[in-house]
């Protein structure tokens, strides 16, 4: 856990970086850079790090330092293939890119350089994600046969968005949430979690649309629902939902030939993993009612208090990437496993009522466990 970083862009989405660096004091900032200038400086004064005046200072002046590209969605490919040409390596936000010929060209760009391309979230090398997994290389479920994963997020249109503010003072960019997506911008959550157990998804049927129009008055907008069908190369069929419509529920449920293993909040590194095993009482075939907590043995990685609707380390990701560059060993967050990510989100976002079936194209592996889940 040591290296340098830099953060290209500093909206709302940055103050949960730094929270989270707060917790890794072996990883510096060397420099910030927004097109903003008035953003940038209140960012920049309030977590004391330093500002930069172009993007060309920000790569210049911390040669060596992973970039984590914080800009908007529609501005990834652009500003990530920037970075690449200058030789250096990436940790983007979701998605790669917004277009999938665009994310393959960052992913060849990178391949041709030699360069690391790693893409968020990163929750799939938290705590909760890898209980889970080793939860599942235990058989404790026996073998699994069907998950449901859920990232639906209540009515947002009908919440208090226009008064949401980061903790140096951004408000949440909604007209941009809404343009982007809640597929784009969240199904990675559980996604990366899912491929990271089983590797590459074999074909995705999916179907998405816009069940609220005008949610700020000036759409349209991308598309507010989406339930997707994922079938794995290797793994259990899967149905994940995204929506900013249906009420609150970030669980995911793994049923095995034993039972149920369950977790109920994607977006919090430590939230409670339990088995439920099944049982016949009069008849009556059921999961018991008091399920019981799956731990880890030992330690895991420095979690970051709750702010907002999340409790999660955003820097796991950097510093798996950092890691793996210090000590020359591949990255788990791989080039493959962020093409192989975006390929899996575009295909569910873009697919709609006549549209719904798409096979995909690339493949990555499995993720190795963290040590300590072992």
């Amino acid at each position: 856990m040591s290296g340098q970083v830099v953060l290209l862009g500093c909206g709302f989405v940055a103050d949960l970086y730094m929270r989270s660096l707060a917790v890794m004091p072996d990883i510096q900032v060397a420099g910030v850079y927004d097109t903003n200038p008035e953003r940038l400086r209140q960012f920049c004064a309030y977590w004391s790090v330093p500002a930069k005046p172009s993007f060309d200072r920000l790569l210049a002046d911390a040669p060596d330092a992973l970039v984590l590209n914080l800009t908007n969605p529609h501005a990834h490919f652009e500003t990530t293939r920037a970075c690449l040409l200058a030789g250096r390596h990436v940790y983007s936000e979701k998605p790669l890119a917004t277009d999938f010929e665009d994310a393959k060209a960052l992913f060849d760009l990178a391949a041709d350089k030699g360069l690391m391309l790693a893409s968020a979230p990163c929750s799939a090398l938290g705590e909760a994600a890898q209980t889970l997994g080793h939860a599942l290389r235990q058989n404790i479920a026996g073998a699994p046969r069907a998950i449901y994963a859920e990232l639906d997020d209540g009515f947002v249109p009908q919440a208090a968005y226009d008064k949401w503010i980061s903790e140096s003072g951004a408000p949440w960019p909604f007209e941009d949430e809404f343009r982007v997506g809640c597929t784009l911008e969240h199904a990675g959550y559980y996604l990366t979690w899912l491929i990271a157990w089983f590797g590459s998804v074999r074909t995705v049927v999916a179907a998405s649309a816009e069940t609220i129009p005008d949610k700020a008055g000036n759409g349209p907008y991308a598309p507010d629902l989406s339930v997707a069908t994922l079938f794995f190369e290797n793994g259990p069929v899967t149905r994940l939902t995204c929506s900013i419509t249906a009420p609150h529920d970030h669980s995911i449920r793994i049923v095995g030939d034993k039972g149920v293993l369950s977790c109920k909040a994607a977006w919090d590194n430590a939230a409670k993993v339990t088995f439920a095993r099944r049982l016949t009482i009069r008849r009556r075939l059921m999961e018991h009612p008091l399920p019981r907590r799956i731990r880890l043995k030992g330690p895991t990685h420095p979690k970051v208090k709750r702010w907002g609707a999340a409790a999660m380390n955003f820097m796991l990701g950097p510093d798996e990437v950092l890691s793996a560059l210090r000590e020359n060993r591949p990255c788990r967050l791989s080039n493959a496993f962020a093409l192989h990510l975006t390929e899996v989100t575009l295909a569910i976002q873009n697919a709609n009522e006549t549209t719904g079936a798409q096979r995909m194209t690339t493949t990555c592996d499995p993720m190795e466990p963290m040590p300590w889940a072992l």
